[in-house]
C-alpha cells in the first residue's frame, strides 16, 4: 500500500507526535508498504521547499520554509502538498492533527480535493474548543466529509466526536514493549524490598518527563511536591525532572524559592536511552498535565515497572487503572496526597510496581499497525460510498 502521512511537525523536532509519526511510518515501511511523510518541519541541515530525505525506509518530504521561530508552516504549502500527492498518488492519506495544525488541515483539504481516501488522527485534547470547532465544522461542511476520524485515546476521541457528531475510532500511540521492559535491579525491585517498611528504607524516587512548557504544568508539579514535602520526614522523596523548554527558568526559580534544591534535580533534555536508564533508578512517574491526550512518557514509565500518578481525565487513564497501575487524581491537591500516600504506604507502592512489572499493556506496535490499517480501509470505503452516491 502507498501511505502518505501529513504532519506539521516531525523529526528532528522532539515530542510525542514527532516520534509517534516517525515510528509508525518506519514500521509500515519495514512491513513492505511504500511510505512517504509530508511535513513543514525543516531537516537537520535546514532542508526545505520540497527536499526529500530517506529516513528508516521512509521518504520524508521537507515542505517547510525558513521562518522566524522555526514555525512549521509554509505560505506555499498547499501547492507543494498538491504537487507531491499528484505525482505519487497514494492509496490513503493519514493526517496527524492537533488543535492548531495549519499544514495538516491544508493537506487534508488538498487530499480531499484530489479525491483521495483520508484518515485523520487527533493527537490532542479539544477541551474548551469543542463548541467553537463544532460551529466551524458545520459552517464549512467538514462534518459531512468522507473522512475516517480517529484519536489517540478514548478521552481524546470523545472531544472529536463532540465536534463532528459521528463515530471516532481510536488509533493509540505505540511502544516497543521489549525496549522498555523492566530490568532486574531497577527501582521497582527496591520498592518491593521496602514493602514491609512504612516510610523507612530510603527515599522514594519520583521522576517526571515532559517538555517544560506551561501546558505540561511543570511549575504546579513543583508546588505539589513542596506541599507533599511539608508533610513528610526530611529525605523521604527525591524527584528528577527530565526535559527542557521555555519554562525551564521558571521551574528552576520555583525549586529554589520553595527550598527544594536538595529534593528536585533538573536533568534537562535526555536521549531516549538516557530516559530509559533514569527509569531504572525510579519508583514513581508523575504526570501533572491536565490536557494529556495520551501520555507516551507515562506509558514508557508504566511499561518499565514504575507506578504512575496522573490526572483521571486524561488519556493516561486508558492504560493506568487506579490502585492497580498507579493512582489517578482529580487536581493538584490530589497529586500531593498521592505522593504522600505512596511514600507512607510502601506495601501499596510495591503491589503497584510488581503488577506493572508482570503485566504489559496492550499497546505494542502490532495493535497500532492493525488499528491504523483498519482506519485506512474505512477511509477507502467512505470514499467509495461517496463516489457511488454522486
Amino acid at each position: 500500500m502507498r501511505i502518505a502521512h501529513l504532519s506539521d511537525t516531525y523529526l528532528p523536532r522532539t515530542g510525542g507526535i514527532e516520534s509517534q509519526v516517525s515510528d509508525l511510518a518506519a514500521r509500515q515501511a519495514a512491513a513492505g508498504h511504500d511510505v512517504h511523510v509530508l511535513t513543514a518541519t525543516l531537516g537537520a541541515g535546514g532542508e526545505r521547499g520540497g527536499v526529500v530525505d530517506i529516513e528508516r525506509g521512509v521518504a520524508v518530504h521537507r515542505l517547510g520554509a525558513r521562518l522566524p521561530f522555526e514555525l512549521p508552516v509554509n505560505p506555499a504549502e498547499s501547492r507543494l502538498i498538491a504537487a507531491a500527492l499528484r505525482a505519487w498518488r497514494p492509496d490513503v492519506v493519514h493526517v496527524h492533527a492537533g488543535v492548531l495544525s495549519p499544514f495538516a488541515y491544508d493537506g487534508a483539504r488538498v487530499a480531499l480535493a484530489q479525491d483521495l481516501p483520508v484518515a485523520i488522527t487527533w493527537h490532542c485534547m479539544l477541551d474548551g474548543v469543542v463548541g467553537a470547532l463544532r460551529v466551524g465544522a458545520r459552517l464549512t461542511g467538514w462534518n459531512r466529509r468522507a473522512i475516517a476520524l480517529s484519536a489517540v485515546s478514548d478521552v481524546a476521541a470523545a472531544g472529536v466526536a463532540g465536534v463532528f457528531g459521528t463515530h471516532v475510532a481510536v488509533v493509540p500511540n505505540g511502544l516497543d514493549l521489549d525496549a522498555w521492559a523492566p530490568r532486574p535491579g531497577s527501582g521497582a525491585d527496591q520498592a518491593v524490598a521496602d514493602a514491609g517498611s512504612a516510610g523507612s528504607g530510603g527515599p522514594v524516587r519520583f521522576v517526571a518527563t515532559m517538555r517544560l512548557a506551561p501546558r505540561k504544568r511543570a511549575v504546579p508539579l513543583i508546588e505539589a511536591v513542596a506541599t507533599a514535602v511539608a508533610q513528610l520526614e526530611p529525605g523521604a522523596l527525591r524527584l528528577d525532572v527530565i526535559g527542557g523548554g521555555p519554562a525551564l527558568a521558571r521551574v528552576a526559580d520555583r525549586v529554589s524559592r520553595l527550598g527544594l534544591d536538595d529534593v528536585v534535580r533538573l536533568r534537562g533534555r535526555l536521549a531516549r536511552g538516557e530516559v530509559r536508564a533514569a527509569y531504572d533508578e525510579a519508583d514513581v512517574f508523575l504526570a501533572p498535565a491536565e490536557l494529556e491526550s495520551f501520555g507516551i512518557a507515562a506509558l514508557e514509565a508504566r511499561v518499565a515497572g514504575l507506578a504512575v500518578v496522573a490526572r483521571r481525565s486524561t488519556g493516561i487513564s486508558s492504560f493506568v487503572e487506579d490502585r492497580t497501575n498507579g493512582l489517578l487524581v482529580d487536581d493538584d491537591e490530589g497529586l500531593s496526597a498521592a505522593i504522600v500516600r505512596l511514600i507512607r504506604d510502601r506495601k501499596l507502592l510495591a503491589d503497584i510496581t510488581a503488577h506493572n512489572r508482570a503485566v504489559r499493556p496492550d499497546l505494542g506496535w502490532d495493535r497500532v499497525l492493525a488499528a491504523a490499517g483498519a482506519e485506512y480501509a474505512r477511509a477507502r470505503s467512505l470514499r467509495i460510498a461517496l463516489q457511488n452516491s454522486r
